[in-house]
């Protein structure tokens, strides 16, 4: 199993990228950075890039919305090139709150945008001439829709790689599906071993029935809240509000995707008494409402013994890559956490 972690969204860049150097050291696989309407992410990739030498670097996630799918697969090829062919692109398609209330762009027909997006990104990569007559992007655009002067263009510089790996962050059973057919890895959200398979299973044999052998096994990103220590139990109590507020917060009424995860992994009432304290601003007591089981299931957060057995759990669950988010408070103790977990997940 690849231990990874994801960089905050907040505080000094330049002491993150810094951390996770050093984090590399102690034997960190993975850097994620995060684009939601913060710093962009393709800045910090490329910092990370000229400072990091083996740690492999991932967007998590670019929205699929905020820019053109050629821009992408642009981006993609560039990160790739700065970082000697350690780059994944990391794709989701965000939420309402974010595309419509941030970028301004409608929200509509993310499956079939996501498809497409990552078919042009591989045929860019190729470096082929760019030809896409999808439903939702047409490259070039033919002279009843554009000035007429549209050609087939292909990317002027060779690429470090032609195939760039493919992350796609997913929940809904159709997303889910999509990813196992079309990427080289998954990244769901507080994922809960013990249920996932009967949230997730069918839609992850059915896609991949439909599975190109040459993508190669599908490697499962899990991020998890850690605290590694015979004192910890506590810090249960830090992770609640970041459950509420996605469970809670990140949607309206029947149209949340955490909520409905929460619900499909069995906490309807627990779900819906979340939501409505959220959104009548009692966050304290929608953080208190998030169920104690499922904070447990979704972190690792107790003595060695106990986080190894998780870890087991999740393995067994089909996670290949677990992405820490570290609750210590000190660089010391977080470098202690990654070497922790790297010798604990073998």
């Amino acid at each position: 199993m690849r231990i990874g972690i994801q960089a905050s969204y907040s505080g000094d860049f330049k002491q993150t990228a810094a951390a996770i150097r050093d984090l590399e050291a102690a034997g960190l696989d993975v850097a994620m950075v995060a684009e939601v309407y913060t710093f962009d992410a393709v800045s910090q990739l490329g910092y990370l890039a000229a400072v990091t030498e083996r740690v492999e670097l991932m967007s998590g996630i670019f929205p699929i919305y905020s820019r053109t799918p050629a821009l992408i697969a642009m981006t993609a090829a560039g990160l790739d090139f700065v970082s000697d062919g350690r780059f994944t692109l990391g794709l989701g398609a965000s939420g309402p709150q974010v595309i419509e209330g941030w970028h301004g762009v409608p929200y509509d027909a993310p499956l079939q945008r996501t498809r497409e997006i990552i078919e042009i990104c591989r045929q860019v990569w190729r470096r082929e001439r760019l030809e896409h007559a999808g439903p939702k992007y047409t490259v070039p655009l033919p002279a009843d829709q554009g000035t007429g002067l549209g050609k087939p263009l292909k990317l002027i510089n060779t690429p470090v790689r032609d195939r760039i790996p493919v992350l796609l962050a997913a929940l809904g059973p159709k997303n889910v599906e999509l990813a196992a057919e079309i990427a080289e890895k998954w990244e769901p959200i507080f994922f809960h071993p013990e249920r996932a398979d009967e949230v997730w299973g069918a839609s992850l044999a059915a896609g991949r029935a439909k599975r190109d052998p040459a993508l190669g096994d599908l490697d499962v990103v899990v991020g998890v809240p850690v605290a590694i220590g015979e004192d910890v139990d506590h810090l249960i109590e830090a992770v609640r509000p970041g459950i509420a507020l996605y469970v809670g917060g990140m949607g309206a009424k029947g149209k949340n995707f955490y909520n409905d995860l929460a619900r499909r992994y069995g906490y309807e009432a627990e779900a819906e008494t979340i939501q409505d304290l959220y959104l009548a601003g009692r966050k304290d007591e929608a953080a208190a409402a998030v169920p104690a089981d499922l904070v447990r299931a979704t972190s690792l957060i107790g003595p060695e013994s106990y986080v190894a057995e998780r870890i087991a759990a999740f393995a067994a669950a089909g996670v290949t890559t677990i992405n820490v988010q570290p609750m210590d408070d000190s660089r010391e103790n977080r470098l202690r956490t990654v070497e922790t977990m790297r010798r604990l997940a073998g």
